[in-house]
């Protein structure tokens, strides 16, 4: 029987392990953490659990891609919440604006707010459609060949939604809030392109937008517990700090502890950089794999700073994603803010104690803000604390009172998630590349493997450069399918 050992229990990484034990072969996880998960991950402080990963997760319709993969790999079943809103946002002046899952609500809210914008609403609430009438996306990511070939035509007629941004979509709103609101509607990320927010919205309006009861450990426990149902080990608290080689082939893997342990092939879902060159001491490398590695160039990031939130308070009546625009704007970690981007957990009573809610706030700031201050533990704490009032304070004008109500105050940032998930760039543990659709829908990724090592894999961000965490969990079964056809053995789902 061959073996395979995988670095780290992330989404790919556990799903490296699932379905090497379906196929046959002798899998062992190292783990440097405590628990499953890596990136997708959750934490308690006082009864209250902070979800620095999910903002929600498709609830697929059975016979889908989708639903297929989740089942496979243990997430589902479980309990989901339905999720109701895409996203929402609220003025200073308490005016709000609900991105509707369901399209006749939808229809009726924008109409009503802005029957200026009637085509533009009819543009918007099209293209949804469109993305409704055929799973073509998923079977681009997740079908055999065949199957991305003859989804071609259907995502062809498609094409001009590939083409804009929201941002850009935005423009074509007279009403100066749907020109505020609509390029936020993703995450709060204006550049994301069109399509990937249609095809979003279009899950949602068929109900499949949901989120997991408890978050993310919930999904990666569950794939955690699939994984050692089949036969599957985990060894935790058990960080990885070389990669054997023998004649140019991976062979093993060195712990921090000075333990060795050999297998046939080598999975790597840890960051990418620190795989390649400290790993592997920078040995398996050209022009191209130098570059990859290249520290992505500074900019704001996304998701950067998380002010989390345990209040006194049932948030059960609130939107689950919330865009809180301010009268003026204001300088919060480095970033001049003009809105707050903020998720409320009331919609699952077990994130907090009975009565009570969480109020996730994300920011942007570049990671040089952090580094600046890390070394100075006394200063970065303070600096902390300080984002923490800040927010607070303008909080309070959409939730008087809220101070009072406030019993944990928690706060992450890059160097947070580079502490215990071990990136090196915080969560943007992605190559210094631009993300190629094309290499990822026809199996070409070069990023799987490196130059002159044999037996060995990446899983995970490092391969996929997106983030979406189905896409982590399907390049692990991308790995052991190559590792089946050099074996010479048929791939089982």
């Amino acid at each position: 029987m061959k073996s395979i050992i995988i670095i780290g229990a992330g989404m790919g990484g556990l799903a490296a392990g699932i379905y090497g034990q379906r196929n046959g072969f002798n899998t062992a996880i190292f783990e440097a953490h405590h628990q499953p998960g890596g990136q997708c991950t959750n934490w308690t402080r006082k009864g209250y659990i902070f979800d620095a990963c999910l903002h929600d997760f498709p609830q697929d319709r059975p016979g889908t891609k989708m639903d297929a993969l989740l089942r496979e790999l243990g997430v589902l079943p479980c309990e989901m919440f339905a999720i109701h809103e895409c996203m929402s946002a609220v003025t200073p002046e308490g005016k709000y604006v609900h991105d509707y899952c369901d399209l006749e609500k939808l229809e009726s809210h924008l109409k009503q707010l802005a029957p200026e914008d009637a085509a533009a609403i009819d543009a918007y609430l099209d293209g949804i459609r469109r993305f409704q009438e055929n799973d073509s996306l998923s079977a681009l990511m997740m079908g055999s060949f065949r199957e991305k070939l003859a989804s071609m035509p259907a995502l062809l007629g498609l094409r001009k939604y590939f083409t804009l941004t929201l941002d850009a979509f935005a423009e074509r709103f007279k009403n100066p809030l749907l020109r505020k609101v609509f390029p936020l509607l993703h995450h709060a990320a204006p550049d994301v392109p069109l399509f990937l927010h249609l095809a979003k919205h279009a899950a949602a309006a068929e109900g499949e937008k949901a989120w997991p009861k408890g978050g993310s450990l919930t999904m990666t426990r569950n794939m955690a517990a699939r994984y050692l149902q089949l036969g599957g080990t985990i060894h935790y608290r058990k960080k990885v700090v070389k990669i054997l080689t023998d004649d140019e082939r991976a062979c093993g893997v060195e712990l921090e502890d000075g333990t060795r342990h050999t297998a046939d092939f080598i999975v790597s879902n840890a960051d990418g950089r620190k795989t390649i060159l400290q790993m592997l001491s920078g040995r398996y490398s050209d022009r191209k794999i130098s570059r990859y590695c290249e520290t992505i160039p500074e900019k704001e990031c996304a998701f950067s700073v998380m002010i989390f939130l345990g209040v006194k308070r049932d948030l059960s009546s609130y939107p689950s994603a919330l865009i809180m625009f301010l009268e003026k704007a204001e300088v919060i970690g480095g970033h001049a803010c003009t809105h707050l981007y903020m998720q409320l957990y009331g919609f699952d009573g077990s994130m907090a104690p009975a009565g009570k809610g969480v109020i996730k706030v994300e920011l942007l700031t570049k990671p040089s803000y952090f580094s600046r201050l890390y070394a100075d533990q006394a200063a970065y704490q303070a600096e902390k604390n300080r984002i923490a009032g800040q927010v607070i304070a303008l909080l309070e004008k959409q939730f008087p009172g809220l101070r009072k109500d406030i019993e944990v105050i928690d706060v992450s940032t890059l160097h947070t998630w580079e502490r215990f998930m071990g990136g090196t760039g915080g969560h943007n543990n992605f190559p210094n590349s631009a993300f190629n659709i094309m290499e990822e829908i026809f199996g070409l990724n070069p990023k799987y493997s490196l130059p002159g090592l044999k037996n060995f894999f990446f899983a995970g961000q490092w391969v996929t450069s997106a983030g979406a965490l189905h896409m982590n969990a399907f390049s692990g079964k991308t790995v052991v399918r190559k590792i089946c056809k050099q074996c010479g053995v048929k791939f089982v789902n």
